[in-house]
């Protein structure tokens, strides 16, 4: 087994270890050492029963031996700020799959690195992931979509064939994204909501069909 380590002791990070639990019960792979956090003030408690809290960033870059790590935070740019401060050349960002995840044609799957499947996503034909995104269960991923890096996709969400999404944007929970559709960087869309046409970046899309939204 590969000692594997949680960036972010919140309740996704417990969630994730609950997954790495489930994932050993199958094939025993990983062997969870504790968690990293920002918060200082956490070094050296127990997070629930998962384990110990082994400090912050200072803490991993200087880890001493070879460790994976995985992300699981619920913000694009949070993950993007996590994973541009780690310097430790001993640390690798493996991909993680729920037992559950189903790939229709892995043969023709392009993946980059810590990707994380939670339970029940689908992934059609011909489909092109980058890095460090977030598939938080019950995800839909037609053929020939392309996604980029960072990317938040929250429960039950539907993207569906031949979308093209870039970085950093975040999907709330059941939001579609409809057939051919661009979705650029730095885009929220809020629960339920259904992006129709190309969406500007940087801005809150909310509803069916999903319009800017402005505070």
């Amino acid at each position: 087994m590969k000692d594997i380590a949680i960036f972010g002791a919140g309740g996704f990070g417990r969630e994730v270890a609950c997954l790495l639990r489930i994932i050993n019960e199958k094939d025993p792979t990983w062997n969870l050492i504790g968690f990293f956090d920002d918060n200082p003030s956490l070094k050296g408690t127990t997070v629930s029963h998962f384990g110990v809290c082994l400090g912050g960033m200072d803490d991993l870059n200087a880890y001493p031996k070879e460790l994976s790590l995985i992300v699981p935070i619920g913000s694009p740019g949070a993950v993007q700020s996590v994973v541009g401060r780690i310097t430790n050349p001993l640390v690798d960002f493996p991909n993680i799959y729920a037992p559950s995840v189903f790939f229709l044609d892995k043969e023709s799957l392009q993946i980059g690195k810590g990707n994380i499947f939670c339970h029940n996503c689908l992934v059609s034909c011909n489909v092109a992931i980058g890095d460090f995104n977030l598939f938080n269960g019950y995800i839909t991923v037609g053929h020939e979509a392309s996604i980029g890096n960072f990317n938040v996709v929250m429960p039950s969400c539907n993207i569906s064939g031949a979308v093209k999404m870039g970085d950093c944007n975040l999907m709330g929970v059941q939001s579609v994204i409809l057939q051919g559709v661009k979705v650029g960087n730095n885009t929220r869309i809020g629960a339920n909501s259904v992006i129709i046409r190309k969406t500007k970046d940087g801005n809150l899309y909310l509803g069916n069909p999903a319009t800017i939204i402005k505070f």
